[in-house]
């Protein structure tokens, strides 16, 4: 019986465990190099991209009148456009990071496994931006609106019920939706490498689809704000993207026939 082996990897010549470390160290140099000039370029411009993230809140505010953004301490307004620079500078940035990534593993990795890795490497940007234009033009508009409805005008003998949001805790809100909407996208990506590597496979995914909506149910609840609509708006997508992965794990399964 002849014995199974494997397709060789990309460069077999072994390297000493230093020269790894060092590849590495040039590696996150560059990548926070590539950073760092996306941040001076986005700080440059982090008046117009708060102004872009809060575009959402300011239209249903415009229907209630004149309304503002405050901002309580002496640096919250400037610590809030460097958290808007480093937040889009982490957007715009990462194909450098995620091109350190692929030369630093690449060399390691066996053909059979560069094959799949290479486009779940462009499908993660692709993925992400996904989810988040997601949040910011379906759930947001639906998640203000819930919460604005809570505002009661007011009368005599009463004072009004008025939103006075902080800059920097609307930011934080806005960024941990985003970032967790990115996120849940990469569904596909997630199932697709543990398919590679031979912990999951399509006929236990569909053998454990009614587990897998639960699961995502509750897990859209955990991260969306507390409204029916913000919940079923983001488990749609993933029970959809689910599916997909689906037929991702049996691409993979092909592959390595």
């Amino acid at each position: 019986m002849i014995p199974e082996t494997r397709p060789e990897p990309l460069a077999d010549t072994p390297q000493p465990l230093l020269q790894h470390l060092l590849e590495l160290r040039q590696r996150l140099i560059y990548a926070l190099i590539g950073f760092s000039i996306a941040f001076i370029l986005c700080y440059a411009f982090a008046e117009e991209i708060f102004r872009f993230l809060v575009q959402p809140l300011a239209t249903l505010l415009q229907e209630k009148g004149h309304r503002r953004l405050i901002y309580t301490g002496l640096t919250e307004a400037f610590l809030t456009y460097m958290k808007v620079a480093a937040f889009a500078a982490a957007f715009l940035s990462f194909p450098v990071v995620a091109s350190q990534l692929w030369m630093f593993i690449a060399p390691g990795l066996y053909r059979q496994e560069r094959k799949v890795f290479i486009p779940l490497l462009i499908a993660t940007p692709v993925l992400f931006l996904m989810g988040a234009a997601f949040a910011y033009y379906v759930v947001f508009p639906t998640a203000y609106a819930f919460f604005l409805s809570f505002e009661t005008p007011g009368s005599t003998g009463q004072l009004p019920i008025q939103l006075e949001a902080k800059v920097n805790e609307y930011l934080s809100f806005v960024m941990r939706l985003i970032f967790a909407f990115g996120i849940s996208f990469e569904l596909p990506v997630l199932l697709t490498l543990l398919a590679n590597v031979g912990m999951v496979t399509a006929q236990g995914l569909i053998a454990k689809w009614r587990f897998a909506i639960v699961g995502i149910f509750i897990v859209a609840a955990v991260v969306t704000p507390p409204d029916m609509l913000s919940m079923v708006g983001l488990a749609i997508p993933l029970i959809i993207l689910y599916g997909v992965s689906i037929l991702m794990v049996k691409w993979v399964e092909r592959k390595n026939q």
